[in-house]
């Protein structure tokens, strides 16, 4: 049984497995002292609300506030900062919560200065956010990203381990104040057991399945020559165990450049992700490839009744 998130890992002993299983690792990689450390005092709170608004350039009223992080850090909620010296230059926030009657942490936020986004720092915050709820007994973490993201859908699938059979469309509401969020806030829910051997095998650096299977794998959507997006029919592949969908690998470029097109792509991986997890797929990884002379990025789906037991239980979410 988990043990009382709130008090059984005080911040000062959070802080210290931070220390040891992080900033050492930290060092030997980076000439830097780059610190990963819990983050207390007030005015390092109020870092953390200019920080958002520096990375994801949001209005004041989209700021997660230095009130709501103090509360709830004061009941188990995990707020994480890597620090060069004293300046904060990246941060991992998320709270505790309680998802189709199971005991979760939910990771809110997670946010890197542009110009230290070279040192794997978000990777260092996340395996510290990762030290941190398990020393409260809890063995998994939820969060959200933009399914169009594929540096972010690399970094989740391929390097952390996750997995996801929840897609919400406009979480967020159809914008918000964030350069990020103009052309909806269609999300992937992702799951990350933070216990299981594919999480501790990713973490360790074991690489995801060969790309030759995956190029054996019927493709839902993929890039055009134009980047646009090419759709299949879906109900040619119902019941195959696994199946594919195709993304630009830079939906910013391409949203600078066609926002029109851009668009297409939101609308269409909204209907290829609702789609195949209405039929009962989930997403399992991500790859990075090459179709008609251009980067993209690859999702594998798989059919949740060829993994049983290691398909993500979320009752309710897949219907």
């Amino acid at each position: 049984m988990p043990r009382d998130i709130a008090g059984t890992a005080s911040r000062r002993a959070l802080t210290e497995i931070f220390r040891k299983q992080i900033l050492i690792v930290s060092i030997v990689i980076e000439p830097s002292a780059i610190e990963i450390r819990a983050i207390d005092r007030i005015e390092e709170l109020r870092n953390v609300e200019a920080l958002q608004k520096d990375v994801w350039g949001c209005a004041d009223l989209d700021v997660v506030p230095l009130t709501l992080l103090l509360a709830s850090r004061e009941v188990g909620g995990v707020l994480i900062g890597a620090y060069d010296e004293s300046k904060l230059i990246g941060f991992v926030y998320g709270f505790p919560g309680y998802e189709h009657g199971r005991l979760t942490h939910h990771s809110h936020m997670l946010a890197v200065q542009p110009a230290y986004r070279n040192h794997s720092l978000g990777y260092k915050l996340k395996l510290a956010q990762r030290e941190a709820v398990r020393a409260q007994g809890i063995n998994r973490i939820t969060w959200t990203f933009d399914p169009l993201q594929s540096l972010n859908a690399y970094f989740n699938f391929a390097k952390l381990g996750v997995i996801a059979d929840a897609y919400r469309i406009n979480f967020y509401g159809e914008a918000t104040s964030s350069f990020l969020h103009q052309f909806g806030t269609d999300r992937l829910w992702v799951t990350w057991k933070i216990d299981s051997r594919r999480v501790r095998e990713r973490v360790a650096g074991k690489k995801s399945a060969p790309m030759l299977e995956l190029k054996q794998t019927p493709c839902l959507l993929e890039v055009g020559a134009d980047q646009a997006p090419r759709k299949s029919e879906s109900n040619l592949f119902v019941g195959r165990p696994h199946l594919s969908i195709a993304i630009p690998a830079d939906i910013n470029e391409l949203q600078n450049r066609q926002p029109d097109l851009a668009m297409s792509w939101r609308e269409v991986t909204r209907w290829a992700f609702t789609k195949t997890m209405a039929l009962g797929y989930f997403v399992e990884d991500f790859y990075r490839s090459a179709s008609n002379g251009q980067s993209v990025g690859i999702y594998l789906l798989t059919y949740r009744k060829q993994t049983g037991d290691s398909a993500p239980q979320q009752n309710g979410e897949v219907s």
